[in-house]
């Protein structure tokens, strides 16, 4: 049931944009809760990129005295992946399209994270 309620959440999220590709939400450990990715994407991976990218983000925002951890944003040549605390044990992650409106996604991304914190 609150898988289903997760998924309805992100493919709302998925349907805000038409830049945004796929999206998942991941346990601060590593695995996947719910998630809507092209067939061709392995959960298993993004669980586990998704975990350690956050992991090292929070050590470095500690480190460099930046303070708590809000988002991390990697950009590739075929996109961005855009990784956001959904609560205290979950991490939403989203892979959009290379020419995307950021500042939309941001906004779209923070929603849908607060509704996933609420569901959880």
């Amino acid at each position: 049931m609150r898988s289903d309620m997760l998924v309805s959440v992100l493919s709302e999220l998925n349907g805000a944009s038409a830049d945004i590709e796929a999206t998942g939400v991941i346990s601060t450990d590593g695995l996947m809760m719910a998630s809507v990715l092209p067939a061709s994407m392995d959960e298993d991976r993004v669980g586990a990129m998704s975990a350690a990218m956050l992991s090292l983000g929070d050590r470095t925002a500690q480190e460099l005295v930046r303070g708590e951890l809000e988002q991390v944003l990697i950009k590739g040549a075929s996109g961005y992946v855009l990784m956001a605390y959904a609560g205290k044990e979950a991490v939403l992650t989203v892979l959009a399209k290379p020419n995307a409106k950021l500042g939309l996604i941001f906004l779209d991304v923070k929603r849908a994270a607060n509704s996933i914190a609420d569901l959880l």
